[in-house]
């Protein structure tokens, strides 16, 4: 007499259930690594999340950082969805995104005389569209041309638009009124983007959220959409029904692209007003866990960007009063999203213990 574990998919389909199961899993796992990173650091796991909860949640000033940051994580999370629902691997969105600023710093910086001012601000947003996009591109024709994968092209061309910038804010680019510091001259304030009252919350984040339901509405309502689907669940039904699978993947990765390419847009445009060390933080790797932690529910995405932007805001908190450093906040990530991975497993299947007979046994021994 013994047991074993069966591994089988559940029987009914419930959305809302698994979909609460995939979120707890993540955020129980989130909870348990991340204490024992804590405890391991030297510090109390009570007081480290403590201290996050207090400088998420602490203050005015607080919350708007978090919308501050839920803004290029949105962009970041839905490029990321869209690509996952077609079965598609966009791990560049941080090249683009990188991409997307540079573009939109150039029609700040050189945009011509003639142009009305009023005009450079949209101009710089469809330029960091189409920055994102065009880097986005050649993965893109690779994937749907030579069947390359995507996954190493995007992620590779990330180090390679991260050092085209630093060779741009640090050679032809750099302020030479910039008192040796590496860094474009600060863009003009009307290509900004408007902000909240004091704070530095900006458009970006309603222009994200917009975008969303945009996104939604072309997967759910548009025939371009119903195609995308259909060639992300079964390639053969839709090569069968006729469908362009290289349109629809060249497509798909290119707007994938503009939105990563409008997140950096945003940050340029609405935080940092000049290329400089620091602007490429993460964003567009953070988009990843977004994305899952939705679990590629585009309409659930910037709730997951919340999510995300109060643990970065939270960790700063973590640097200042227990004095730990910045990649705990690493580690909590990776945690976050390794959750939301299992959860998503335990969502589409069910694991049981069944109890085996002494011939069950034998046999398998």
């Amino acid at each position: 007499m013994g047991f074993r574990f069966v591994v089988e998919p559940w029987t009914a389909a419930a959305p809302k259930r698994r979909a609460a199961l995939s979120l707890c899993t993540a955020l129980a796992a989130a909870g348990v690594l991340g204490s024992l990173v804590f405890a391991l650091a030297g510090v109390a796991p009570g007081a480290a999340w403590l201290a996050m909860a207090r400088g998420a949640l602490g203050s005015a000033y607080s919350l708007s950082e978090i919308l501050v940051k839920a803004a290029p994580l949105t962009l970041t999370g839905l490029a990321v969805a869209l690509c996952c629902r077609i079965n598609l691997w966009n791990i560049g969105a941080e090249g683009q995104f990188v991409f997307g600023a540079i573009a939109s710093c150039a029609v700040g910086l050189f945009a011509p005389a003639w142009c009305p001012p009023h005009l450079l601000l949209p101009l710089a947003l469809a330029a960091g569209a189409a920055g994102g996009a065009a880097w986005a591109l050649g993965p893109a024709l690779l994937k749907a041309r030579l069947g390359v994968s995507e996954i190493l092209t995007t992620l590779l061309l990330n180090y390679v638009a991260v050092l085209f910038m630093e060779h741009l804010y640090f050679g032809p680019w750099r302020d030479p009124e910039g008192m040796g510091f590496p860094g474009t001259a600060e863009l003009p304030d009307f290509v900004w983007l408007p902000t909240f009252g004091d704070t530095r919350m900006h458009w970006g984040l309603p222009l994200a959220l917009v975008l969303a339901l945009a996104l939604w509405w072309l997967l759910a309502r548009t025939r371009w959409g119903f195609r995308a689907r259909v060639l992300g669940e079964s390639p053969k039904a839709a090569a069968y029904a006729g469908f362009r699978a290289v349109r629809i993947t060249v497509t798909a990765l290119c707007l994938s692209g503009a939105l990563a390419g409008l997140a950096g847009a945003g940050e340029l445009l609405g935080v940092q007003h000049h290329l400089q060390d620091g602007l490429a933080t993460g964003l567009g790797f953070t988009g990843i866990i977004v994305a899952f932690l939705a679990r590629l529910n585009v309409l659930a995405v910037p709730f997951a960007a919340l999510l995300l932007g109060g643990m970065l805001v939270g960790a700063d908190q973590l640097q200042t009063d227990l004095r730990l450093p910045g990649t705990a906040i690493l580690a909590l990530q990776a945690a976050l999203l390794f959750g939301a991975l299992l959860g998503e497993f335990l969502a589409g299947k069910r694991v049981r213990v069944v109890r085996t007979g002494k011939r069950e046994d034998r046999h398998g021994a």
